[in-house]
């Protein structure tokens, strides 16, 4: 069994035009994370540079953000992971070529304070691709401790073949980052953690969060942990432990059985040779 058990952290941060002031409350729940023992912190989308048609008003927008501004944000963001040996999950924009959108992307940054990949959300909606982003082309796994994480963003709930793939990836927990957790939201995402046997993460802003907050879901499918559902910043943890009794069954007998029951042989070679199992209009 891969890892000793390992904190995670979902969080709900305000979110406002400023991009400083973004960042500034990003750092903090970062550094009250790690006085936590909290390996891994996952942000909302948009955290740091704010979102479509709240923060950022109008697709035109783009072409006078503050792309230096939020540059900063981020090496300040990389230092801090650095100098607390804590893994962040930021969501911001990413600059593309003139005449482009930005990508909708959460930054991970880990704990030597590097940039070490950055997720580039797939599956837009349809308003996003009205001139607001650019779809991504891949999922990302990354590592920390002996545990595997993906990455995912608000729609990319509705869509199961995002967490079955990152099954298939063989992660642990799928850190979820949205503009709002809706009911329904929560309903799919505690369905895709008990069907893939993993944990999810879901992080929102402080502005969403009565409709909807942060918080951490079990590879039973059921939540850990939530944050308060009330408009002001809040973090939650959980531990990732594959040891723990609580989760023996979705971890050491469902998800290995799942897997040989979709590879298929254990039901090929129980097939009834017998021709009257074809005649499906007899009794």
């Amino acid at each position: 069994m891969r890892g000793a058990p390992l904190r995670v952290a979902a969080a709900q941060t305000l979110v406002s035009p400023d991009i400083a002031a973004n960042g500034s409350a990003i750092r903090s729940m970062i550094a009250a994370a790690a006085a936590s023992g909290v390996r891994v912190i996952n942000f909302c989308e948009g955290s740091l540079s704010g979102y479509s048609k709240f923060q950022i008003m109008h697709p035109d927008d783009w072409r006078s953000f503050d792309w230096g501004r939020q540059e900063a944000e981020l090496r300040a963001i990389a230092d801090l992971c650095g100098d607390l040996g804590i893994f962040a999950v930021v969501g911001g924009a990413h600059r593309l070529a003139e005449g482009y959108p930005p990508h909708n992307s959460l930054y991970i940054f880990s704990e030597g304070g590097t940039l070490l990949t950055r997720y580039d959300k797939r599956f837009l909606s349809n308003s996003e691709l009205g001139g607001w982003y650019s779809p991504g082309t891949a999922p990302i796994t990354f590592d920390v401790d002996g545990y595997r994480f993906g990455c995912a963003i608000c729609i990319e709930s509705q869509f199961q073949e995002v967490f079955q793939e990152y099954e298939s990836l063989g992660v642990d927990a799928v850190l979820f980052s949205s503009y709002g957790v809706a009911e329904y939201f929560q309903i799919a995402l505690r369905a895709h953690a008990g069907l893939n046997c993993i944990w999810i993460g879901a992080a929102t802003p402080v502005q969403k969060a009565p409709k909807g907050p942060a918080g951490i879901i079990g590879p039973d499918g059921k939540w850990v942990t939530q944050c308060p559902a009330t408009p002001e910043p809040s973090l939650v943890t959980a531990l990732l432990d594959r040891g723990d009794p609580v989760y023996d069954i979705p971890l050491q007998k469902a998800r290995p059985w799942r897997l040989k029951a979709r590879q298929g042989d254990i039901y090929r070679e129980r097939m009834a040779d017998d021709p009257r199992s074809e005649n499906r209009s007899g009794y």
